[in-house]
């Protein structure tokens, strides 16, 4: 490529000149290509190790004037055919007018203002994104994909330098992260070192130190492990390799793949070496950090944060922290955890100013809500800055989402107080309001069905009186609402238990669906419309699980709470058809339902499931096999002794899973597991992970002398059985689980309250962030896991259908899917989107198009045909697309590579649209007599029910009375798909015969039996010939008469054959050939000539497989002139040849007649070395980037010819 010219002293220092004129000279650096010796070793390692930029463009195009020692490098290329491009180029263009110049400053000056031209020419139609990248950066993505033989469309990330230890012995080189590669390459004295590891094949990533690896990041694949070292800053390193393979595993979970962020501002200054997509992937980053930590929507996005201090007029001090500014949030954390945190929504903000200044207040701003409550931030670095980018966004800030008056933007919202009777929003947000139906249960459940019990004036009411006394206190001081300042004593409180008459209110407050309710007014009564009345796969597993929700609870022994809850799931499955329904969500629903109205329970069902628990409730429940990975992980942390005799037993993987999917309510008592509930949506998944703990804790002793799995899970269930809230004020609710209670003795009960301290005095040093890095191990290793339990299924359900070990469809399995995947990398993602459905059955799950299938058949396939390979792949693809949707599963591909008899089908397969034309009409309406022409399976019946027409034409007499059982039994029969065999198949006629004696030919040329093969199709064509002949004196009784001028016999076919003297210099081919064309002879047809243009090896997409079509259903004449066939191009196909229109033969007569040959049969039944094949494929990327990195290298000087 053309460079900005730039100075070169030392001209000849490690480069060799090639080509020379007065004022340019062509060299090639020392090291590339042939030869070099041990300078050219030295020059080769010296490029990779100090990452020049020769590695990649080891060609270069100097300037030069007279005798001036000044150099002036002008154009750089990969390769001899880029840097010869621009050689010829100045020769042509430049050289006379040079020649006209006097002075030589002149011509430099001229050359140096036509280079700059030409590269400005050039950026103008390169994309934007291409120059936000320093142009270091864009060489390194250029070295990358010449390395590594990566296309265009794969996009690197950043590459850092490092050791790869390869056996004991570190290589030096550079390591390349990519959208979706880890590559390395290392080229020292002569060694060169390449790998290439896809992140969706990676099971394991981890940061370690050892004494053999000293402070190395460890990449696992299913088979190897690779070891990176030595690196500048490891922990950027291994954040970005974190990234990389999530985006892999999401990938790979419900195909979501990467989409680069258009809307990410650009860098104030082009950043050396940093990629457009590595702040995109930092950015992600912290976003996720900063929703994770004030739990907001997944479409809040951070605008920047500073140091700050607050002032809190509770205690009156100033903590210091960082605010941080979003597009609709403002948020503080304190520097010290659970000191202060502070969540500002902008809808919420009527005034923002700038404070005065003062030594001890410097820098001040001041924000105002609408509940009047006054924020005081101060020593903020760049205050105008600031309050210029909150104004901003608060100009942005739809109008009015809540009125001023609202009492939920006020003062927080009671669901079960009198004034939340009525939960819609107002008209004037929501115009869809007045029209669609008002939720029945407006309040919570609990508050419906406790209305009318007598008033308790008990020790248990007291309690309760004085928890709500507390919080009214704590609102008092700490304020009320989105607003409120959330501090250690607003834990304590929580911890404690929260009221019943708040707990509705605190959950909206503590899970941020508050906030995404406040945003979405009328979104739930949208989505109760859209639902209502829709049948799906989601909708019949909640009315299954709908009468199992706590089925002790009154509030769900009537219809109301069933339709509540009917109405929020189903309003959820339509809101995500991804996850639909899960079981377990209609527990945890039915308990929201209690405390808070329908569109309440809604939004914290999404809270949920979509963030406070990600993955749970999909259809593999990955969250929660994720979480169970960790809880084993912190089980043998905190609890060794226990962890090895657990295991022995399988405990831990069977009891843990009901506790994270349904957050303890199914295995507890519902008033000790809603208190846990009230910890989870304040801190989280840690609490869940705590109290497990505990519980294993508690239970240790007991578990240490079990012998089996059963007595373990025992001990556990009977002990949750019995943990019980002494301060509930609910009547007592039976639980289910206390049938596992067992023996006169009644076990001891179990305070919930106590069981929650302790969790946190033994195991509150749990985490966020450190459970986040366990959740990133497991994840890798369950959805590997889940990887490879698909692959075993796929396997197990086709292995009695195919010729195939075991192993041999495993290695099939694993490269048919990575075909998948390289077309979500490189081709078309939206459309390999729509191929993968997780929800679908493991065969389904993944499929492949035409164009994979024909490099996939390409390369694996037993029975190649030379150059028209692609097109019998592309017939073969559509005879095994049954369903005509343009993809294939893994069975059909197994079909496909081992089906010799489908195979013989394709090689005269016709049109798609003749194909199916034909077969509808061979099935619908060949017997059809209505007149109206109409075909549908429907039965007419008169007034008095009795059946008197089928306009299907059932094959009987309309008089004939009949029953209506005999009359559904028909309908029912016509329903049922044909089994299509053989003998659906066309007649084919003559010209179809010829391409494929023609298409057997090129098959047998490369055969170490080719010569027997020959023999043998000759045989068969000259009996079929015969047969074909035979069948048509029956078929039409004495065929038209040879006088009949459009039936003329062409002249005679011999002198346009090769006669037998040529056979001797072609040898057995030409041998072969002429006993085909004597077979072909003996129906007086002309072979076509030969072609060898490059018509032969496109692709025939007017010709298909056979599509089962019925027997006449094609005419010779149905075939255009513009037909292309195997082994044909165009229309010289029938140039000097005439052919006989009656003549046909059927495709059992063809495989009939072949099966009388034993090489035929040997050739089509011999099982091929199909490791071999797929050994070679998985070495094609390696190969391609061998190619790719030296296929210009070692051309021979200019003036020699290849």
């Amino acid at each position: 490529m053309w460079i900005t010219p730039e100075e070169v002293l030392l001209a000849n220092a490690l480069w060799v000149s090639e080509r020379a004129n007065p004022f340019f000279i062509l060299q090639r650096r020392k090291g590339h290509g042939k030869g070099g010796g041990i300078t050219g070793l030295l020059v080769g390692t010296m490029d990779v190790v100090l990452d020049s930029s020769a590695r990649v463009a080891p060609y270069r195009i100097l300037h030069q004037t007279g005798d001036s020692q000044i150099f002036w490098s002008i154009a750089c290329g990969s390769s001899r055919k880029e840097i010869t491009g621009h050689w010829e180029w100045l020769e042509t263009n430049l050289l006379q007018t040079l020649s006209i110049f006097d002075n030589d400053e002149d011509i430099t000056t001229f050359v140096k203002g036509k280079v700059s031209g030409i590269i400005a020419e050039e950026n103008k139609s390169k994309a934007a994104q291409e120059d936000e990248d320093s142009g270091k950066f864009r060489e390194a993505e250029q070295k990358m994909r010449k390395l590594f033989g990566m296309p265009g469309e794969e996009k690197l990330v950043n590459y850092y330098s490092c050791s790869y230890w390869k056996g004991r012995v570190p290589r030096q080189g550079w390591v390349y992260l990519s959208v979706n590669h880890l590559c390395f390459y290392s080229f020292l004295l002569g060694k060169e070192v390449t790998l290439v590891v896809q992140w969706t094949e990676v099971t394991r990533l981890e940061k370690n130190a050892t004494l053999v690896f000293p402070e190395s990041v460890r990449v696992s694949t299913r088979h190897t492990e690779h070891y990176f070292s030595m690196f500048l800053n490891i922990n950027d390193t291994f954040k970005l390799m974190e990234q990389l393979a999530t985006i892999a595993m999401r990938q790979l979970l419900d195909n979501e793949g990467f989409a680069a962020d258009r809307t990410l501002p650009k860098a104030c200054k082009t950043l050396k070496n940093v990629s457009a997509l590595k702040r995109d992937l930092d950015a992600r980053a912290k976003n996720e950090r900063y929703r994770a930590l004030f739990r907001l929507t997944p479409d809040e996005r951070l605008d920047g944060h500073t140091d700050c201090t607050l002032w809190t007029p509770f205690a009156k001090m100033h903590i210091v922290g960082q605010l941080f500014v979003s597009n609709n949030y403002i948020c503080f954390c304190s520097r010290e955890e659970d000191l202060c945190q502070l969540i500002i929504p902008l809808r919420e903000v009527s005034i923002v100013e700038k404070a005065d200044s003062s030594s001890v207040l410097p820098c001040p701003v001041s924000i105002s809500t609408k509940n009047k409550m006054t924020f005081l931030f101060a020593n903020l670095k760049d205050r105008d800055f600031l309050v210029q980018r909150i104004s901003d966004f608060l100009q942005r800030t739809p109008d009015k989402l809540w009125s001023d008056g609202h009492p939920l933007a006020l003062s927080g919202y009671s669901p079960l107080s009198p004034r939340s009777s009525q939960v819609s929003p107002s008209p004037s947000t929501t115009p869809l309001s007045s029209s669609l139906p008002t939720p029945t249960a407006t309040q919570g459940l609990l508050r419906i069905y406790q209305k009318d019990d007598p008033e308790d004036h008990g020790p248990k009411a007291t309690k309760e009186k004085m928890k709500e006394e507390s919080w009214n206190i704590h609102f008092f001081e700490f304020g009320r609402g989105v607003c409120m300042y959330r501090t250690s004593k607003t834990r304590e409180l929580v911890l404690n238990g929260i009221p019943e008459s708040l707990r509705g209110e605190l959950w909206l407050l503590f899970s941020g669906a508050q906030n995404e309710m406040a945003t979405h007014p009328g979104y739930y009564a949208e989505l109760v419309e859209q639902a209502m009345g829709r049948c799906t796969l989601a909708t019949e597993e909640i009315e299954r699980d709908l009468h199992r929700s706590m089925p002790e609870h009154h509030a769900f022994q009537n219809e109301m709470g069933i339709a509540a809850l009917r109405r929020v799931l189903t309003a959820y499955a339509c809101r995500n058809p991804g996850i639909g329904y899960c079981q377990a969500m209609n527990i945890v629903t039915s308990v929201l339902l209690l405390y808070c109205t329908e569109e309440e329970a809604f939004w914290l069902l999404v809270a949920l499931c979509e963030r406070m628990l990600p993955d749970y409730y999909n259809t593999r429940v990955v969250g929660a096999l994720v979480d169970q990975g960790v809880f084993e992980e912190l089980t043998r942390e905190c609890l060794p002794l226990l962890y090895e005799h657990m295991q022995e037993l399988g405990v831990i993987s069977t009891i843990s899973l009901s506790w994270f999917l349904t957050l303890f309510l199914s295995v507890m008592p519902f008033d000790s597991a809603v208190l846990l509930v009230d910890c989870f949506f304040y801190e989280g998944i840690k609490v869940i992970f705590q109290v497990a703990l505990a519980v294993l804790h508690a239970n240790m002793d007991t578990l240490l002398g079990c012998t089996d799995e059963g007595e373990a899970m025992t001990i556990l269930g009977r002990y949750l059985d019995n943990v019980v809230n002494k301060q509930t004020v609910s009547p007592p609710i039976p639980h289910l689980h206390a049938l596992l209670t067992s023996g006169d003795e009644p076990p001891p009960e179990i305070d919930v309250f106590q069981l929650i301290k302790s969790s946190y005095d033994k195991f509150g040093s749990l985490r966020a962030d450190v459970i986040e890095q366990m959740r990133f191990k497991q994840r890798l290793k369950v959805i590997q896991s889940l990887e490879d339990t698909a692959k075993r299924s796929v396997v197990r359900a086709i292995m009695t259908d195919s010729a195939f070990s075991i192993e041999e469809l495993e290695e099939l399995y694993v490269l048919f899917k990575a075909k998948h995947i390289m077309s979500c990398y490189w081709g078309a993602s939206c459309t390999a989107a729509e191929r993968h459905d997780p929800s679908l059955p493991y065969l389904e799950q993944y499929r492949i198009d035409l164009e994979q299938f024909c490099q996939l058949f390409g390369a694996l396939g037993t029975w190649l045909c030379g150059t028209h390979t692609v097109t019998l792949a592309a017939r073969h693809f559509r005879l095994l697309d049954s369903n005509k949707d343009g993809l294939i599963n893994f069975k059909e591909f197994v079909t496909g590579l081992s089906d010799a008899n489908m195979l013989l089908v394709s090689f005269t397969a016709l049109c798609p649209e003749e194909a199916e034309s034909a077969l509808e009409a061979a099935q619908f309406f060949t017997d059809d007599d209505s007149p109206q022409g109409t075909h549908t399976l429907l039965l007419t019946y008169d007034s008095s029910g009795i059946a008197i027409r089928s306009q299907c034409n059932i094959v009987m007499s309309v008089s004939e009375v009949k029953d209506y059982k005999y009359y559904l039994r028909m309908w029912a029969k016509e329903k049922e798909p044909k089994i299509e065999t053989i003998k659906d198949l066309p007649r084919m006629n003559q010209e179809q015969f010829i391409e494929l004696c023609k298409t057997l030919y090129n098959m047998f040329s490369e055969d170490p039996l080719e010569q027997e093969l020959y023999h043998a199709i000759a045989t068969v064509a000259s009996l079929l010939l015969r047969i074909g002949e035979v069948g048509k004196k029956f078929t039409n009784n004495g065929a038209k008469k040879p006088t009949d001028p459009t039936y003329t016999q062409a002249p005679t076919l011999a002198a346009e054959l090769p006669q037998p003297e040529k056979e001797e210099s072609n040898g057995e081919s030409s041998s072969g050939q002429s006993l085909v064309c004597k077979a072909l002879a003996e129906a007086q047809l002309e072979t076509p000539p030969q072609q060898t243009s490059d018509e032969e090896v496109k692709d025939d997409t007017s010709v298909s497989s056979y599509s089962m079509v019925s027997t006449g259903s094609l005419q010779c004449e149905d075939i255009a002139d513009d037909t292309v066939l195997i082994g044909c191009a165009g229309d010289q196909q029938r140039r000097g040849s005439t052919l006989d229109g009656d003549w046909s033969i059927t495709f059992e007569q063809v495989l009939a007649s072949m099966l009388t040959e034993p090489p035929l049969v040997d050739y089509f039944e011999k099982k091929g070395d199909i490791q071999a094949r797929m050994a070679t494929c998985k070495m094609q990327r390696g190969v391609e980037r061998q190619v790719s990195s030296s296929s210009d290298h070692e051309l021979s000087p200019p003036s020699a010819t290849n």
